[in-house]
């Protein structure tokens, strides 16, 4: 997410949003403070050319689809297709060595793009396509710096306490693990279970991640469309070439989402939230709250405001229920995927809005 600031002109206020209210993380001069409260988005490091040695990983980075039902073999080819798609900006949302709906999601949109047959299976053909693109390892060692475990960390608060949340000083991380899951696009108990034994509060541990790369893409976006009936968000180029593809909870039966042309109207990444009960219809608090920044944040670590006033795409505190759990009327994606299309997106790009939502709130 570095740059992400400088690619537009940021308003001072966002407007009140139908599900939330974002604005800019107002900085500190660096002659006062040492130290920022608000974790900086963590760099994520390219795919290496080495691929991780332990023997689970070397399983992994070799699987293909098993011929017998054997569970082990089926999470390493789904890890390994997870994460072929992640890289080839079809997101199948958190990898996590599991099927679901937003990996058929992805694998749809793959073979759509790709011209073969869209039947969302998980298959050796698949597996072959992906590959003949990218023969990179899915898995690559990494070594746990200094950096990481020093933090700055949140607590852990529910998710609906906005009292509490408003009393931190920024909605870090919670801890080592989370921060590395979300780095590398992974579920945490993956992480664990890639891992098994390690101290992962220990600097220079060395553990096994996937290889996502940068949350890049290499040209910008100039239209998206939101599925508000898939749960899915699309970036397409301004020749109409289509750049990536998102899960996303779209709205609900209680605030849908708009229908549809609108337009980006500008970014805040590490966007602070404000709850205001006059406003909203969630949640117990009876006086104005603003929440600091932090990716742990209501919205994540990117809000991209629309002309739809008070709507905007942004990331998620809890990457897993992306798709699986209504919004209240804005489009959530994981931060990771917020950030990537942030990093993109032109101001004053085309958002359409189509279809209808598929899940109740």
């Amino acid at each position: 997410m570095t740059g992400l600031v400088s690619r537009f002109a940021l308003v001072a206020v966002l407007a009140l949003s139908a599900c939330d209210d974002a604005s800019p993380a107002k900085p500190t001069p660096a002659k006062t403070v040492q130290k920022s409260p608000v974790q900086a988005p963590p760099g994520v490091p390219a795919p290496s050319a080495t691929a991780a040695s332990s023997p689970i990983a070397q399983a992994i980075n070799a699987a293909i689809i098993p011929t017998t039902a054997d569970p082990q073999a089926r999470r390493d080819v789904l890890i390994r297709i997870q994460t072929l798609l992640d890289r080839a900006h079809f997101s199948p949302g958190v990898i996590d060595g599991r099927d679901g709906g937003n990996l058929t999601l992805a694998i749809r949109a793959f073979q759509a793009a790709r011209e073969m047959p869209v039947d969302g299976v998980v298959s050796q053909r698949l597996l072959e396509a992906l590959a003949s693109s990218d023969g990179g390892p899915v898995l690559v060692d990494y070594t746990i710096t200094p950096a990481d475990v020093a933090g700055p960390f949140s607590p852990p608060i529910p998710k609906d306490d906005y009292e509490a949340m408003a009393q931190q000083p920024a909605m870090n991380y919670h801890d080592v693990v989370e921060m590395l899951a979300e780095r590398f696009h992974m579920d945490e108990d993956l992480l664990r279970a890639l891992n098994p034994g390690v101290d992962f509060g220990a600097a220079g541990a060395a553990i096994v991640v996937t290889a996502t790369g940068a949350d890049t893409l290499d040209r910008k976006v100039d239209r998206i469309e939101i599925d508000k009936g898939l749960g899915q968000v699309r970036a397409f180029d301004e020749a109409g070439v289509e750049l990536a593809v998102y899960p996303a909870t779209v709205g609900s039966t209680e605030r849908p989402a708009p229908s549809g042309e609108w337009a980006v109207r500008t970014l805040a990444p590490r966007p602070t939230y404000t709850y205001d009960p006059s406003r909203l219809t969630f949640g117990k608090p009876k006086d104005k709250l603003t929440i600091k920044a932090g990716p742990n944040n209501p919205v994540g670590s990117t809000w991209i405001d629309l002309t739809k006033d008070t709507y905007g795409i942004h990331g998620t505190p809890d990457p897993r229920l992306v798709n699986k759990r209504a919004s209240h009327g804005c489009v959530r994606l994981t931060n990771w995927d917020a950030a990537e299309l942030g990093s993109a997106v032109k101001k004053g790009a085309k958002v359409v809005f189509m279809g209808a939502e598929a899940r109740a709130s």
